[in-house]
């Protein structure tokens, strides 16, 4: 199945309007980076102490008499499965790639290939090399291609620095829908992160008609590099192979296939269009941009990870503007309460609730019981309010941790701070929902306090 990625605010809508939020997949989150200030905190916390350790949720839950972290719980990576960087120094590791990519099948799911079978496999695809980087600030996107005219309107718009014409859609890979980009390796590469940028084996791969995950979903969902996924595009299902292991570095895409690829299943030619501008430009860049748009195309800013020397952070937003009322003690004490009690439930990739989670669905829906909308993923969340340092962590704030070693500055993994040094996490396949003591170390990236008017701001993207 395939949904271009289009009338986002209408198909969030709809999702709020259940009472509890069903899994739900990775998607592109388009958001505005506004500037905010401290405007209050949220108080009254759920998880009661016995002798300094968590003691079971219940109906009479008693306030937590201090909220900073126990100093002693500060060791040990919170994802031991993925470790954060090779070496512990933050510096990022070869993206992974296959060594040789197989050409895509265009025969019914469970069906042999010529690289099952011992078939010669496609040559390697010859890709231009890299010639410098930009950062995409901005999504352009439409149910249909958008015209030639249409594009060269958007990039002759002043303070357009770089446009890079894509393929954007949700499609079903292994059953979940993915936010899948289809690019033209040669140009798309210099829009990503500074490593999966740099690898001309991964864009290689993907030109050869293999599909590129991000580090995180090839592991968290156990994916088999070299292996192969079935893609459900409009008319048929495919089975690809999976070349290499790169994050692409804007929030929420975790896969990337060639145009030609994308083509084939069913997503319209060139009905997105990635733009670069300055970042203090972005908000009036987009206006004079939807004003040349055509009906149904919208256009949104991006939060991305490849963060230039000297940015913001991709924990909190830049202090500024006033954002509203924190939590009010009755929306934290609701949303610490649902998030204790999804305790012992099974990680999966993609779940956001009831019954199964992944570290941003845990979020997503323990927030949304107490009527707070939050985007969909991780590196989205991150920008729902200001951020926190370490010493001032309250119950309810949220954590923030790098684990990806391809790409140490992406946002991959969340927790809620409980209070006392405690957090509760979804922490990877095999594990359950559970409560740990807080953790500090290489991989912390920075806590947020989140503002629900904020974070309404950001759900409405494609959560």
């Amino acid at each position: 199945m395939l949904r271009p990625m289009h009338s986002l605010a209408d198909a969030v809508r709809r999702l709020r309007r259940r009472a509890v939020p069903s899994a739900k997949p990775r998607h592109l989150v388009p958001v505005l980076v506004s500037a905010v200030v401290l405007a209050g905190t949220a108080t009254g916390v759920v998880l009661a102490t016995v002798g300094g350790k968590p003691a079971a949720a219940g109906p009479a839950a008693q306030p937590i008499p201090r909220g900073s972290p126990a100093p002693a719980q500060t060791i040990g990576p919170v994802v031991p499965m993925l470790g954060g960087s090779a070496d512990g120094s933050g510096t990022p590791i070869a993206i992974p790639v296959a060594r040789a990519p197989a050409p895509a099948s265009t025969v019914p799911a469970g069906t042999a290939t010529p690289a099952a079978s011992g078939a010669p496999v496609a040559p390697v695809a010859p890709v231009a090399p890299l010639r410098g980087l930009k950062q995409a600030d901005l999504l352009v996107v439409a149910p249909f291609s958008l015209s030639g005219k249409v594009r060269a309107a958007v990039a002759r718009q002043p303070g357009v620095t770089g446009t890079e014409p894509i393929e954007a859609a949700k499609i079903k890979i292994n059953g979940t829908f993915t936010a899948v980009l289809g690019v033209n390796p040669s140009s798309f590469r210099g829009y990503t992160a500074p490593s999966t940028a740099a690898s001309t084996k991964l864009w290689q791969a993907v030109a050869g008609g293999g599909v590129a995950v991000s580090y995180t979903m090839g592991t968290l969902d156990r994916l088999s590099l070299g292996g192969q996924v079935t893609v459900s595009g409009r008319q048929q299902e495919r089975r690809l192979p999976v070349m290499a292991f790169g994050t692409v570095g804007i929030g929420g895409v975790d896969a990337v296939v060639s145009d030609s690829t994308a083509a084939s299943l069913g997503v319209p030619a060139r009905n997105a269009l990635v733009v670069s501008a300055p970042p203090a430009s972005v908000p009036s860049i987009a206006a004079r941009i939807k004003a040349v748009l055509p009906k149904g195309a919208s256009v949104e800013p991006l939060v991305t990870e490849v963060t230039r020397p000297g940015g913001p952070s991709p924990v909190g937003i830049v202090p500024g503007t006033p954002v509203g009322g924190g939590l009010t003690a009755a929306q934290l004490t609701t949303a610490l309460r649902a998030a204790e009690s999804r305790r012992g439930l099974p990680y999966v990739w993609g779940a956001a609730g009831p019954s199964s989670f992944d570290c941003s669905g845990l979020v997503e829906w323990s927030f949304a019981q107490a009527g707070i909308s939050m985007p969909r993923v991780a590196a989205d969340q991150a920008r729902t309010g200001l951020s926190v340092p370490v010493t001032r962590l309250q119950p309810g704030d949220l954590l923030f941790y790098h684990t990806d070693p391809t790409d140490p500055g992406y946002i991959s993994h969340v927790a809620i701070y409980l209070g006392n040094g405690w957090m509760i996490q979804a922490p990877q396949p095999g594990m359950d929902v559970e409560i740990v003591p807080a953790r500090f170390g290489t991989q912390f990236a920075g806590a947020v306090r989140v503002y629900p008017r904020v974070a309404a701001g950001l759900a409405p993207g494609l959560a």
